[in-house]
């Protein structure tokens, strides 16, 4: 999370050096700026009854004709009951993709990809014959999922290390080690089936075209925008200025919390592509709503962004980085984002003109008895915040 290589060894000692240009952090002094009006109150009504279930933190955010207005409740650490707020920097996961398609869809604006061509095409013998199908899996079926190739993560020896070893990052080429030799899901391009690898492989490609993708998304998506709180390839055990929140987990799903913060942070680390930003709730919403407005990429490569695939039910889900549901029964366009220590959204409402960004500092991949109660809160949330014009 990926013309010829220089030299693999080149490309792995460049994956293996966190990159984020701008390390100067600000403390963490924001108050959270919203009103006392109806909706305000019952937006932080609704987030105080999740932390109230067990959910350690909470910020949401909303970006609409009243300007930006984040709210906050809960814990941004539990241990030293430092409160969540708006100027925390929060993990936001798979969002990272809607960014990682951004960069690549740049590159093809530039001349210097094209969609068309396959990943055999972009990596050396030594990468791309890790991957089924490689000679037919285009730069397209990795942004919108329809490549077939297997998912890293699904690989139990894959899932055993990084649990035993939980201060160990790992390289790119480590994660596709566990592809190696596996068959693919399906031909390519014929169905839709969400995989982190699609990602991971984008990046690497990104890197060999670029030399260097985390500084060239910094100065086409970060810099443009003005997101001076947004950090990719992050650095292990870097804590931002005391800014980057202690994750949690329902490790046993018994209702009982524990801090994998080290876990969380070494994992987020190793990641690239399918993940690995750490922002604030308003980066993360002038992204989406850079992204909206044409900011980043033309008006027509943004159409392209949109054109869903659907699901096996026929339902549509999946552009070149975005994903299309609804909330309340209102189109909602943006991307989630879920990890062992957080759970991210960062969602578009075309109808309201309205962008919303929700993350929370609990494990959200595995299951527990507090996502029970915390999906029908979350379901309130969406409710409070849309039934507002």
């Amino acid at each position: 999370m990926k013309l010829l290589f220089p030299s693999l060894v080149l490309l792995l000692l460049n994956f293996g050096n966190s990159y984020s240009q701008h390390m100067e952090v600000k403390p963490c002094v924001f108050i959270n700026p919203h009103g006392n009006d109806g909706r305000s109150l019952a937006i932080q009504e609704a987030l105080d009854k999740l932390t109230q279930n067990q959910v350690p933190g909470i910020v949401a955010g909303l970006l609409d004709k009243e300007g930006l207005q984040v709210w906050s409740s809960g814990y941004a650490s539990i241990e030293n009951a430092v409160h969540m707020q708006g100027c925390h920097l929060h993990y936001i996961q798979s969002i990272a993709k809607t960014y990682m398609a951004v960069s690549i869809l740049q590159l093809w604006e530039e001349g210097r990809l094209d969609l068309k061509k396959t990943i055999d095409e972009y990596l050396p013998v030594s990468i791309s014959s890790l991957l089924p199908n490689a000679a037919k899996v285009n730069i397209q079926m990795l942004l919108n999922h329809t490549s077939g190739i297997p998912e890293y993560n699904y690989d139990p020896n894959y899932v055993t290390r990084l649990l035993q070893h939980p201060e160990r990052v790992f390289l790119p080429e480590e994660y596709l080690q566990y592809i190696k030799g596996k068959k693919a899901d399906f031909e390519p391009g014929t169905k839709y089936s969400y995989r982190n690898s699609n990602y991971l492989i984008l990046a690497l490609i990104a890197e060999q075209i670029t030399g260097h993708h985390g500084a060239y998304m910094e100065d086409r998506i970060f810099k443009p925008l003005g997101l001076e709180d947004t950090y990719y390839r992050i650095r292990q055990g870097e804590n931002y200025g005391q800014r980057l929140v202690q994750s949690y987990w329902d490790r046993y799903s018994n209702s009982k919390l524990e801090n994998i913060s080290i876990l969380q942070n070494s994992n987020v680390a190793s990641m690239v592509g399918d993940d690995g930003i750490i922002t604030t709730a308003k980066d993360a919403l002038l992204f989406l709503r850079g992204l909206m407005e044409g900011k980043l990429i033309d008006p027509k490569t943004l159409e392209m962004m949109q054109e869903w695939v659907s699901n096996n039910k026929g339902e549509p889900v999946y552009g070149l980085g975005l994903a299309v549901t609804k909330f309340a029964g209102l189109t909602a366009i943006g991307h989630s984002g879920g990890g062992l220590g957080s759970g991210s959204q960062l969602y578009y409402f075309p109808e309201k003109q309205l962008y919303l960004f929700l993350a929370i500092n609990l494990g959200t991949v595995t299951e527990s008895p507090i996502h029970v109660e915390a999906e029908k809160i979350l379901e309130e949330i969406y409710g409070v915040i849309l039934a507002f014009d």
